[in-house]
C-alpha cells in the first residue's frame, strides 16, 4: 500500500487497556488520522499481554487508518506479544519494526516497487496492426 502522510504520530500502547480506555485510545488515534492526515506508529514496548481486546484494538486502528487513506505500523513489540501476533496471523497485516525511529522513517521511504525502474523488453513493443 502506498500512503502519503503529512505527519507521523507515535501513540504509546499501555500494558493493558480496559474497554473504556480502548475506546478512548481509538478515538485519539482517529482524531490524529483525520485531523492531521497522520501516519500512526503504535509503540508496543509496554505491552506484556497481547490478548483478544488488544488485538481487536490494533485491528480497529488499522481499519480507521485505511478509511482515511493512512497506515498504522507497530514498533518495539516485546517477544511474547510478537509471538501472539504471529500465532494469530495479525503480524501479516502490519509492518513491524524494532524501534519507533525505524517505523517513523518507513513512512518517508517509497516502497521498492515505486522506487525501481520499469524495464520493458524491446521485442514486446509493437506497432498496432493498422499503423502505416
Amino acid at each position: 500500500m502506498t500512503v502519503q502522510v503529512s505527519t507521523v504520530v507515535v501513540k504509546q500502547l499501555h500494558e493493558s487497556l480496559s474497554r473504556k480506555q480502548g475506546r478512548i485510545f481509538l478515538s485519539d488515534v482517529v482524531s490524529s488520522i483525520s485531523n492531521d492526515r497522520a501516519g500512526i506508529v503504535l509503540d508496543c514496548s509496554r505491552v506484556r499481554l497481547m490478548d483478544r481486546p488488544a488485538i481487536y484494538l490494533l485491528l480497529c486502528c488499522l481499519e480507521e487508518a485505511i478509511k482515511h487513506d493512512s497506515d498504522v505500523k507497530l514498533a518495539a513489540i516485546p517477544a511474547e506479544a510478537r509471538a501472539i501476533l504471529k500465532l494469530t496471523g495479525v503480524d501479516r497485516l502490519f509492518e513491524c519494526f524494532d524501534t519507533n525511529a525505524e517505523a517513523i522513517i518507513s513512512f518517508r521511504r517509497l516502497p521498492a516497487e515505486l522506487n525501481s525502474e520499469v524495464h520493458v523488453p524491446f521485442g514486446s513493443l509493437r506497432a498496432p496492426a493498422n499503423a502505416a
